[in-house]
């Protein structure tokens, strides 16, 4: 028998296990990059301080214990009925206390209830991450997403300006805007902003803008694709406003005006897959966005 062999074979087994422990290493590493997928929660019209907007923050815990998405985009009408920072605590800290705890950041935006009284107050408080402006941007999942949250109740020029500024220079492979009034709707008491289409959907078009969330309207609601841009209203997280979607509008694609709800997305590098989930947790829609080409700048 060969001295040599036991030997031999101990270290191809070391050098196997050493193998399959790097590959299990690069395994773990490629899902716990952040550039692999970013999850998020959409909410809109939330801030009630009411029964429905303390099932939805509920619902949505439910989802981010199973799920661990990392941030929320708010819609605006975050805190009803004028922005007044004294009802931060009842109709914000405590509907979103356990997403809050454990780590969940909320980016809020503006809507026509927050500037009222709480313009300045909603723009400096912490845990809406406005840093003081009244439109601003971020990049997550190492440089996969770039949002831009944008005032719509005052969209002047120095803030389109901005816009296609940051869009121009953005090197993300997914361009969202979130923000109050909608420029796609069929919903009977709001509808879609036609000043704001005329203002944005250029620049949108022009810059690769695969997704645009909006609220006002107190539904849920998907658009169909215009040029290629995603339009969803999701204003349902707070009150809802029963029957009041328009199916037979050419516009309409989907949507719930009878459930009150909050969207779910998971971007990865392929897709942007956007779901509306209802207060029981129950799915009400869901679409994938593939990825778009830029137009020519």
């Amino acid at each position: 028998m060969n001295p040599i062999y036991p030997r031999t074979k101990k270290l191809q087994v070391v050098f196997i296990g050493f193998i399959c422990l790097l590959a299990a290493r690069s395994i773990s590493a490629l899902r716990a990059d952040p550039a692999i997928d970013v999850r998020f929660a959409v909410i809109g019209d939330s801030g009630t301080g009411e029964k429905p907007q303390y099932e939805i923050g509920r619902q949505m815990d439910l989802l981010h214990k199973k799920e661990g998405f990392g941030l929320v985009l708010m819609l605006g009408d975050n805190i009803y009925p004028n922005g007044n920072p004294k009802f931060f605590k009842t109709r914000f800290e405590e509907p979103y206390k356990a997403l809050l705890e454990d780590g969940v950041r909320f980016y809020a935006s503006l809507g026509n209830h927050d500037v009222i009284k709480g313009g300045p107050g909603e723009r400096e408080y912490e845990l809406f991450n406005m840093g003081g402006r009244r439109y601003y941007s971020f990049v997550e999942g190492n440089g996969l997403v770039q949002f831009f949250a944008l005032d719509s109740t005052n969209m002047n020029p120095e803030q389109l300006d901005w816009l296609e500024g940051e869009l121009r220079k953005s090197a993300a492979r997914w361009k969202i805007a979130f923000f109050h009034h909608p420029l796609y709707s069929t919903c009977l008491k709001h509808g879609s902003s036609l000043h704001l289409r005329t203002c944005l959907e250029p620049l949108f078009v022009k810059y690769g803008m695969s997704a645009v969330f909006s609220g006002h309207d107190h539904v849920y609601e998907r658009l169909k694709p215009s040029q290629g841009v995603y339009y969803f209203v999701t204003g349902a997280a707070g009150r809802l406003r029963r029957g009041n979607i328009n199916r037979n509008d050419p516009a309409f694609e989907a949507g719930n005006d009878s459930v009150n709800s909050f969207v779910y997305a998971t971007a990865s590098r392929d897709s942007i897959i956007v779901e509306a989930i209802g207060v029981n947790g129950e799915k009400l829609d869901e679409v994938a966005i593939p990825p778009r080409t830029t137009l020519e700048r």
